[in-house]
């Protein structure tokens, strides 16, 4: 072997060795950094979510925590899911006192309209919000709260306010307003709260049951 090739060899030997190291150091500052920064991340997911229920859950309906309810439920032709959604159960001094449901109006205008209802333990809806839809900027997408307060008019509604013939949009006879030219999205949103409504009423002895814990007590 000669001294050029040995030379050669050498650093190349060398500059592996510089790349093992900054990789091992690199690998050890980012394993450093995940671990530092994933309870805060965390965190401000969880205060995320919170936040996203209490805009549908009034916070003076509960004391307990209500991330800590987190529910899977099997799709349900009710709820408009095809998969599992999720659902919080809000009690307040140990009773039931309300629920919150993901659900889908599947018949939008441009698709799936992702939504999160809550409903009080009367069966009174005390908010809806949006939380992912596909509908025409500028025409279908008020129904999101950021553009519009739309969305609202659902705020004490229930099963009998207005009576069932009434769960429609206005254009069809019914209690809802909806914009002219834009009214296939409203249609299914009012569709997905009444059925998110309905299923409620069949699972409300469900919701209301005390936790496993208690039963047991």
């Amino acid at each position: 072997m000669t001294p050029q090739t040995q030379a050669a060899l050498k650093n190349a030997l060398r500059t592996g060795m510089i790349l093992f190291v900054f990789a091992l150091v690199g690998t050890a500052v980012l394993a450093f950094t995940h671990d530092r920064t994933a309870p805060t991340i965390a965190r401000g997911q969880q205060a995320e979510k919170l936040a996203l229920l209490g805009q549908v859950l009034p916070a003076a309906l509960y004391d307990n925590d209500l991330l800590a309810t987190q529910q899977s439920v099997p799709p349900n032709d009710l709820l408009g899911t095809r998969q599992a959604s999720a659902l919080w159960l809000a009690r307040r001094g140990g009773v039931f006192s309300g629920v919150v449901l993901e659900a889908i109006a599947p018949d939008g205008y441009s698709g799936d309209i992702d939504l999160l209802i809550g409903i009080d333990a009367n069966g009174t809806v005390t908010g809806v919000r949006v939380t992912a839809h596909h509908e025409t900027p500028g025409l279908g997408d008020y129904i999101d709260r950021a553009k519009s307060p739309w969305i609202d008019q659902f705020s004490g509604k229930s099963l009998t306010n207005p009576e069932a013939k009434h769960w429609k949009v206005a254009k069809d006879g019914g209690a809802f307003d909806a914009r002219a030219g834009a009214t296939i999205t409203p249609r299914a949103v009012v569709k997905a709260v009444k059925s998110a409504l309905d299923y409620f009423a069949r699972h409300r002895a469900a919701f209301a049951a005390p936790p496993a814990k208690e039963k047991n007590a």
